[in-house]
């Protein structure tokens, strides 16, 4: 039979322009008359990547070796077919017949890729090209079993012989080059097939088809269709010249140009499908994404008899794996545990201070040693909040688990639980700012603290249930004492009380002072005849200078240091939780004692001279900054007999009194506040010695010692 140029239906070079791309998808679209009648493409086009898979030629004779498994799947992936097939195989085999009547006839592909149109015009877009592609893909199939089986199977030697296949059947050197260009027009086929059959199975809850994401792919998918049946028109013909014209047409190079720019033409019409599917799916999240958090607001609202749906909605279980690691027995647990139980949800990034979660430790680890007590009847979750556009690679992965492996506690089994709308609710109800909170939930789910932290640090597990209630509880119990200010960072302290001892409590970083002061303290102790126990607290943020002096005072002697740095480190955040606990009831330096203390504290670390305390029992105590103590401490003769009349201490405010001077500069820093907060508070924090608002500025910090 003679073949004409027309039997190949090269492209003109227009038709694969962008024009005339839209020009041949108008053409399929003229043609599109949908009966309405839906038919999830999927399944049969999981078949047809199958078939093509497994078809493509190592070379003949070669058999892919299929897996154990595979027959089981087949079978059920079969059985969910046949009903499909019932209604779909006349179509493609009308199709197969189509395609391979005109162009034995030497139709051109054009003409043969609008009479396939014409076959599918009542389907839907996804399933013309499904159909298209199953047509070629029997063909295809049938083509190279005989082609894997020619050297073993005398069935396949008698068809081959039939088809006049013999001779290159015995080529592969030739014939791998050939099915090698061919499959990459197929792989490029099947990559859009999907696409089309994804777009198709968008949710319409989600998005619309007036949706500019939608509307943009749906007007490029009619030329889609067109330039995918025309493609499986083209590779028929690849098959069809290959039987009837054999080793003339295998060693042809005739058509490598027409595959080629098919190939690159389909692909891109693929990435430009798949840019739009992106947007889609990102349009769909986001709208998912809002729903989840309108959902989570309601359920937040609304009334429970337990915390489960709470508990469930905030961590995402998937892959019906327990949702949260144990953190003491190192395994898998569920969720079920916290049935009906006080939840704290400690919610941080993966740069939580390693000293917070060792201070947070112990006061866990404090909770469990009596575990009938009411105290103790809490649990806490770790919940982390990682970024979702930036990749969680290896690095992220090991700091994760290396976090978890140091909580004694319950946490999430990976960051990917935490979904975005649950990211979003913590951030914007919650106010998390890479900050730790501590989120108290009741046994029914309901939010008593959007943060406890605060109340951890001051009174430990003490204040279990850690509700707001019970916090102005607690601190209407509380004055101003040295218990307060730092009784739980050594046990000492506690001791030094009961003996009715005098207990003076110092910080800074000039170790010349400190010398000066220890000394000269001791020597005033002495001479006043009373008992005088001192504490070395150093400065928040404890860096290696602190740690220097800690060293220094033990070897010479000086005073009493804190066992571990980091106590240094919880003594001043413990100050700090003070604040933002009494500013969050409406607490202001104006009316209230313990704040004037509390900020003034604050104001000694702020500075940078060294400062002191000194107290006795829970009535007597005396601060200053460190010349106005030393001086005083040197000036002790001048106030000796007041101190024999009055008390050590009441003496000892006196003279710093009789010292003070109208000019002052004290300074305060507040961690832990934002830019958005400093116009909501700056009026109410005053200067603790003159009592006039102190005035609020920005300050950048970068302290390497």
């Amino acid at each position: 039979m003679e073949l004409s140029s027309g039997f190949y239906g090269r492209s003109n070079p227009h038709m694969l322009s962008t024009s005339g791309g839209k020009a041949m998808g108008k053409l399929i679209e003229a043609t599109h008359e949908p009966a309405g009648v839906e038919i999830n493409m999927k399944p049969v086009l999981d078949i047809v990547e199958d078939i093509f898979e497994r078809a493509t030629p190592a070379a003949p004779g070669a058999i892919k070796q299929v897996d154990a498994s595979e027959p089981d799947e087949r079978a059920l992936r079969y059985s969910s077919l046949e009903q499909m097939m019932d209604v779909l195989s006349a179509t493609i085999n009308r199709i197969s017949c189509e395609i391979t009547y005109r162009l034995s006839i030497g139709e051109d592909a054009h003409s043969t890729t609008l009479a396939v149109a014409q076959i599918v015009k009542g389907y839907s877009w996804d399933a013309k090209i499904v159909l298209a592609l199953a047509a070629f893909a029997m063909t295809y199939g049938e083509f190279l079993l005989v082609v894997q089986l020619y050297a073993t199977n005398p069935l396949a030697k008698d068809v081959a012989l039939l088809k006049q296949l013999s001779e290159i059947l015995t080529r592969a050197d030739l014939l791998k080059p050939k099915f090698d260009t061919l499959a990459n027009l197929i792989n490029a086929m099947v990559v859009v097939a999907k696409c089309t059959v994804e777009f198709k199975g968008l949710p319409s809850k989600y998005i619309r088809p007036e949706d500019p994401e939608l509307s943009s792919a749906n007007a490029d998918i009619p030329s889609a269709v067109y330039w995918t049946i025309r493609s499986t028109v083209i590779c028929l013909s690849q098959i069809m010249g290959l039987i009837n014209m054999g080793h003339e047409f295998l060693s042809s190079t005739t058509d490598a140009w027409e595959l080629s720019s098919l190939t690159h033409n389909i692909n891109s019409i693929y990435n430009d499908l798949v840019e739009k599917l992106n947007r889609c799916r990102q349009r769909i999240n986001e709208r998912k994404d809002i729903e989840a958090f309108e959902t989570l607001v309601r359920l937040f609202d609304a009334v429970h008899i337990d915390n489960m749906k709470i508990l469930k909605a905030l961590i995402y279980a998937k892959d019906d794996q327990p949702p949260l690691w144990d953190g003491t027995t190192k395994q898998r647990v569920s969720i079920e545990l916290l049935r009906r139980k006080s939840v704290l949800l400690l919610i941080s990034d993966l740069q939580i201070p390693e000293k917070e979660l060792i201070i947070l430790e112990q006061i866990y680890n404090e909770s469990r040693v009596q575990p009938t007590r009411i105290e103790s009847q809490y649990e806490v979750i770790w919940i982390p909040i990682v970024d979702r556009s930036s990749t969680f690679d290896d690095t992220m992965r090991k700091q994760f688990e290396s976090l978890q492996a140091m909580m004694p506690w319950y946490s999430v089994g990976h960051p990917s639980m935490i979904q975005p709308a649950v990211m979003r609710y913590i951030k914007e109800v919650w106010g998390f700012n890479k900050k730790p909170l501590l989120v108290v939930l009741d046994p029914q789910g309901r939010v008593v603290n959007p943060n406890a932290m605060p109340m951890m640090f001051i009174w430990g597990s003490m204040a279990f249930p850690f509700t707001k209630l019970r916090e102005e509880a607690l601190w209407k119990e509380e004055t101003w004492r040295i218990e307060l200010l730092a009784d739980s960072i050594d046990p000492s302290i506690i001791n030094w009380l009961t003996d009715r001892k005098f207990i003076c409590l110092y910080g800074g970083e000039d170790m010349n002072w400190i010398r000066k002061f220890t000394t000269t303290a001791k020597a005033v102790a002495k001479t006043a005849n009373i008992e005088l126990e001192m504490l070395y607290v150093g400065k928040s943020n404890p860096r290696e200078r602190v740690r220097r002096n800690m060293t220094n005072i033990e070897l010479e002697n000086l005073s009493h240091t804190l066992s571990d740095i980091s106590l240094i480190w919880f003594f001043w955040v413990r100050l700090e939780s003070m604040w933002h606990s009494r500013a969050q009831h409406g607490v202001t330096v104006r009316n209230d004692l313990i704040m004037q203390e509390i900020l003034t504290m604050l104001g000694f670390d702020g500075s940078d001279q060294g400062w002191a305390v000194i107290s006795r029992g829970a009535d007597e105590m005396a601060r200053a900054k460190a010349e106005t103590f030393l001086k005083s401490l040197e000036e002790y003769t001048a106030w000796e007999a007041a101190a024999a009349e009055k008390g050590f201490i009441p003496a000892l405010n006196d003279h710093f009194r009789s010292l003070r001077t109208e000019h002052h500069c004290n300074r305060l820093t507040l961690p832990g506040i934002s830019v958005a907060e400093i116009g909501s508070i700056k009026d109410t924090v005053v200067c603790v010695d003159c009592g006039k608002p102190m005035e609020a500025l920005l300050m950048f910090r970068c302290c390497t010692d």
